[in-house]
């Protein structure tokens, strides 16, 4: 099937009653003169381009995790090309031919801002786009193109390709049969800590309607001057000067990949903590959006204090037991020792060992392992993202996702567990090294996915809303809400 967008004629694969278009250019490539440059129009085309092949990713390095088949949760990790500022579209079949509008979900895949693409297999949207939604799923600059505050280079240009990006669909989401005036964006992880950051940006303001906000927050951000010491450290690492010119002289490559990877070890000695003593990142990424430009001129939950993003419904939540997807397979949750916990949390947290005994560590019975894990849920996931929905002076619903995966022994309601459910994608996820185990429930999947669903159709949502005074949050799993009190770690983070 054959659509024109602004640029050109694309022409799509028909799957039954879904239509794909893939590989699709939002923005010129980002390379030579472009490559530290705010996203410009592509270059128009004649004649009709195939919109068959998924195209070129971000530069990036991904690991393999002994024992978990995480392809499936980030893809096949770097694919090389220029013309990698693409989307994809899922729709259904019908909507290019009865000129109806339909709802439009955009997703933004995470990856801590290094790693990740559109086109992992956990997040196909066909199952959104047979329940009746013009599916987008996005690629963005990462790492030192994306997120390095460099002198003389423009800040925040991953976020600035997600707007770039946004306003495309706004040009063209009728050509696919979709309703600019109906947009839900959405995304996991780095991807949630993104769109909490666009809610609190003055840039996004009327590119969408609706956000779901999984795994994510505003809290992950830094000061410029604090991210410059990464510039400085890295161009040490790279034997260049920490400004444009100097990160122009190293391609994209090896040896840039390299020492992102390298500065990213938890030995590289690095102080990314703020004038208060605390690292917002919790040392995950050192690649992250930053806060004092045009993007984001405020901290994001002080943007919304201001009544930022007010007019955007927010369906925002964790999962109940996020670290482990770190701490589990890696055995450190059953053997990290008290004085090794406290200093970790040392690192990013100035009160460690009192945050820590709120947790239950030194109780009797309480492995130290246990408490630390315990206190990482709240600290660096689900506090932080109740915080933000507390600040949000929109619509705000909040959710927990409790199942809990048997892989590993007990990798329980980890990270990223919640996705083959919201995309109805258990096949890509099951199996002996599948994140959700040998036989994850599908009943669970068809009702989250249709919670989704639902959302973006209209907003709809089957509990109430979330406020400081009425702290409702509705358990996936039980399938009902409960009155949830604050954290033990309220009072280490207000």
């Amino acid at each position: 099937m054959i659509v024109r967008t602004t640029a050109g004629a694309i022409r799509g694969i028909v799957e039954g009653e879904v239509v794909r278009y893939r590989g699709i250019p939002y923005a010129a490539p980002p390379v030579g003169s472009a490559r530290f440059a705010e996203p410009q129009d592509p270059t128009p085309w004649d004649g009709v381009r195939d919109a068959l092949d998924s195209g070129p990713n971000a530069p990036q390095t991904v690991k393999a995790v002994p024992g978990l088949d995480a392809a499936a949760l980030v893809g096949h990790g770097w694919r090389p090309g220029d013309d990698y500022l693409t989307l994809d579209i899922c729709a259904p079949t019908q909507a290019l031919g009865d000129g109806s509008r339909r709802p439009v979900m955009v997703f933004i895949h995470g990856g801590g801002f290094v790693v990740g693409s559109k086109d992992a297999p956990v997040q196909d949207g066909g199952s959104f786009a047979r329940d009746g939604i013009v599916f987008i799923a996005i690629n963005y600059r990462l790492g030192v193109d994306g997120f390095l505050p460099i002198p003389g280079v423009p800040t925040n240009l991953g976020l600035r390709d997600m707007l770039f990006a946004l306003e495309w669909i706004r040009c063209n989401a009728v050509a696919f049969g979709g309703d600019p005036g109906n947009v839900t964006v959405f995304g996991e992880s780095a991807g949630a800590m993104a769109i909490a950051d666009l809610i609190a940006s003055p840039l996004a303001k009327g590119l969408f309607r609706r956000a779901i906000v999984q795994s994510g927050h505003g809290r992950m951000t830094r000061d410029i001057d604090v991210a410059q010491r990464l510039v400085r450290k890295l161009a040490k690492l790279l034997r260049i000067t920490p400004d444009a010119a100097g990160y122009r002289s190293v391609e994209p490559g090896p040896e840039l990949l390299d020492a992102v990877e390298k500065i990213g070890l938890p030995t590289t000695r690095i102080d990314l903590r703020d004038a208060e003593g605390h690292e917002p990142v919790f040392g995950i990424s050192r690649f992250v959006p930053v806060h004092g430009d045009d993007v984001l001129p405020m901290k994001p939950l002080d943007a919304l204090k201001a009544g930022a993003g007010a007019e955007i419904d927010l369906l925002i939540g964790t999962n109940a037991e996020e670290m482990n997807l770190y701490f589990v397979p890696t055995g450190l949750r059953e053997k990290i020792g008290r004085l090794l916990a406290t200093y970790v949390i040392h690192r990013v947290h100035p009160r460690a060992r009192k945050l820590l005994k709120a947790y239950g560590m030194g109780r009797k019975g309480m492995k130290p392992g246990h408490a630390f894990t315990d206190a990482a849920h709240d600290l660096v996931f689900r506090w932080p993202a109740r915080r933000f929905a507390e600040e949000h002076k929109g619509r705000t619903h909040m959710y927990e996702f409790e199942w809990c995966s048997p892989l590993f022994g007990g990798l329980g309601a980890a990270h990223a567990m919640e996705l083959p459910f919201v995309f109805d994608s258990l096949a890509t996820t099951t199996g002996p090294e599948g994140l959700c185990g040998k036989a994850p429930p599908q009943e669970l999947a068809d009702r989250v996915h249709r919670i989704w669903v639902d959302f973006a159709r209209d907003g709809s949502l089957p509990w109430p809303e979330f406020t400081r005074d009425n702290r409702a949050v509705f358990q996936l799993e039980r399938g009902e809400a409960i009155q949830e009190p604050p954290f033990p770690i309220a009072p280490f983070l207000p």
